[in-house]
């Protein structure tokens, strides 16, 4: 059965969030680690660490994610490319310390120049990242991106040349964003365009890969690369892929993580809505 749960907030230091994830009976959770404005944030005390992952294991929830900063572009140059490297290292060390497994990060943008470029500058700076931090057992999962602003990751074969630069290193994994492959064109609505979409994924990755799902409707038209995110059938994908993937045997103990808004009908009801759909008898 999937692993249904929120991005929850941080604010008030790690064990407030995960208060936050157990009073919404998260299965999995998803947080920032710091400001996701800032590079760096305020290395929490060793109690902090010891108390979030005393409390990770009492709370029964089986997997935990956690995203990096959206300042981060590894694909970037310079100053930027170097704060980049620096941050991502900062946040898979933490999440080693705290007991988180997996890493979300954005592949980052190639801005005004030659994508190929970018790619290759994307791949150079992993590799520098888990040489720098290979003793460290946390998984990098690339995000797939709508392509809006020139971000990288739109296409499979983008994020797949990427793998296959890193020799297909085991700490790399992807996080598929259905609000983002809906914007770059991958029309998920239907029984068939879902079974493609699953089937492109495994093909370029394999779907032992997949290491986490982002969940949320959007506002914008089917390859408009926007990823304004919607509360789950509120939006222009509608309800029928959420349910056909929170059911698919396939992403069994997979984190399914809602990145819908926090207004309206909020989290919880959001929850409740894939709760449903995946025919789940919990009532929370």
């Amino acid at each position: 059965m999937s692993l249904l749960g929120a991005h929850v907030s941080s604010a008030g230091g790690l064990p407030r969030a995960l208060e936050r994830a157990v009073a919404l009976g998260c299965e999995t959770f998803q947080i920032f680690t710091h400001n996701p404005l800032q590079w760096h944030g305020v290395s929490p005390a060793p109690s902090a660490v010891d108390e979030f992952r005393r409390a990770l294991i009492e709370s029964g929830i089986k997997r935990a994610a956690a995203h990096a900063s959206y300042l981060v572009n590894l694909a970037g140059e310079g100053t930027i490319l170097n704060k980049s490297i620096d941050a991502v290292i900062y946040d898979i060390e933490l999440c080693f310390q705290i007991g988180i497994d997996s890493l979300v990060v954005h592949p980052g943008s190639s801005k005004d120049g030659p994508r190929a470029e970018a790619l290759t500058r994307l791949a150079a700076s992993l590799d520098r990242v888990l040489a720098r931090t290979r003793d460290k057992n946390v998984t990098i999962l690339l995000e797939t991106m709508s392509g809006q602003g020139g971000m990288l990751g739109a296409a499979n074969e983008e994020l797949e040349g990427v793998f296959d630069a890193l020799a297909w290193d085991r700490r790399l994994g992807i996080c598929a964003d259905i609000c983002h492959v809906f914007g770059a064109g991958a029309d998920v609505r239907t029984e068939g365009g879902y079974a493609r979409f699953v089937a492109a994924l495994d093909k370029h990755f394999g779907l032992d890969r997949i290491g986490c799902w982002h969940l949320s409707d959007n506002k914008g038209t089917l390859g408009s690369g926007v990823d304004r995110h919607q509360h789950i059938g509120e939006g222009e994908i509608g309800v029928i892929p959420f349910g056909m993937l929170v059911s698919d045997d396939r992403f069994a103990d997979t984190p399914m993580i809602l990145e819908t808004p926090k207004d309206g009908i909020g989290d919880e009801g959001n929850l409740a809505i894939l709760r449903k759909l995946r025919g789940s008898e919990k009532n929370k």
